[in-house]
């Protein structure tokens, strides 16, 4: 029987205290609960850039138009794991819908959005990031996963006027997915990986089946942001991430020898990072990119971040275009690996070092 993405959560089901958000509302003053040590303790021996500093320092950013598009790709992937792309050809209206519609869902009171609470075992619904186990301290943060449907959570929340919610997310996941296979193309072009051998190799359900959710984000005004984290930090599990963000800066990646950058919102443009899969895929050419989210006392930052890879029973490779490389990593299912990083975190990747 195929597996599916579901039953990667409903296998690793978390505790309720790790799934409840804040009640962001009801605090005036930052609980002890979500005090975090300073952020050098947790940059992992790095350092944080003000923001005039990290303008000496900015994200590529790539036309997708460019001729160039593949060798730009490759090039940002290898030195920075991330980029912003451009000329991607999402609807800005459509956009904007999403973002209305990701403000109308966060601003609910909290025992509303408790109506749409993700199940243990669920992957779908309202709650904190998946990663909070990990960690002493609770986030700054709540989240809402969609994987396929929106409907029977959103009504929930919603029971007469759900359906421009769920017309806005299902759109939005058709247009991501559209451009997500833009993007594996030109990765494959840019690793020299033919489309056929990855889909020789990787694909096991069709060349339509994948693994994607769409991950709203929502990080409310801090009291005191200097002492609190929004999203710690993590890399993602499958092939790529595409963010949008909202206009408030927050999104912060980590430059080996340089230290955190911040992704500063750029009109029109959205956040490509490279994922643990595409790591394996490459060989290591391109590095599963650490990143986190910063909090501010001033406003309200939302995100949309669409995670992408190829269905949970595929196997996932090293594949080269150069036939004397030597395999780093071995072979591993994508529902394999996303059990290893629901047990490891950040060390699952290690894991299948060779």
């Amino acid at each position: 029987m195929a597996s599916t993405p579901s039953q990667v959560y409903m296998d690793n089901p978390l505790p309720l205290n790790h799934i409840i958000p804040l009640d962001f509302d009801s605090v005036h003053s930052l609980p002890e609960s979500h005090v975090w040590p300073h952020f050098d303790d947790l940059s992992f021996g790095t350092w944080t850039y003000s923001d005039d500093q990290t303008q000496n320092f900015p994200i590529p950013v790539i036309d997708l138009m460019d001729p160039n598009a593949a060798q730009l790709v490759g090039h940002a992937c290898q030195q920075w794991g991330a980029f912003q792309l451009t000329s991607h050809g999402l609807p800005s209206s459509l956009v904007n819908h999403v973002e209305s519609q990701t403000r109308r869902l966060f601003a609910l009171p909290a025992h509303e959005k408790m109506k749409a609470l993700r199940l243990p075992g669920g992957g779908a619904g309202y709650g904190q990031a998946r990663i909070s186990p990990f960690y002493p301290k609770f986030m700054w943060h709540e989240g809402f996963t969609i994987m396929g449907s929106a409907v029977d959570h959103a009504s929930k929340l919603w029971p007469d006027d759900y359906k421009g919610f769920c017309d806005a997310m299902e759109d939005y996941q058709k247009k991501m997915k559209e451009l997500a296979e833009k993007l594996l193309l030109i990765l494959l072009e840019s690793l020299d990986i033919s489309e056929e051998d990855y889909r020789t190799t990787s694909v096991q359900r069709g060349p339509d089946a994948c693994s994607s959710a769409l991950q709203l984000n929502s990080y409310p005004p801090c009291p005191d942001p200097n002492r609190a984290m929004g999203l710690a930090p993590h890399t993602d599990s499958l092939l790529f991430t595409i963010v949008h963000q909202s206009h408030t800066s927050g999104l912060q990646i980590l430059r080996e020898g340089v230290g955190w950058i911040t992704a500063f919102p750029l009109e029109g443009a959205l956040v490509i990072n490279v994922g643990d899969l595409l790591h394996v895929l490459s060989n290591g050419r391109y590095r599963s990119v650490l990143h986190r989210a910063v909090v501010n006392r001033a406003e309200h930052r939302i995100s949309a971040a669409y995670f992408y890879g190829p269905a949970p029973d595929s196997v996932i490779s090293p594949l080269s275009g150069q036939q004397d490389v030597v395999p780093c990593y071995r072979s591993v299912s994508v529902k394999e690996y996303a059990d290893l990083k629901a047990k490891h975190k950040e060390k699952a990747l290690s894991l299948l070092r060779l």
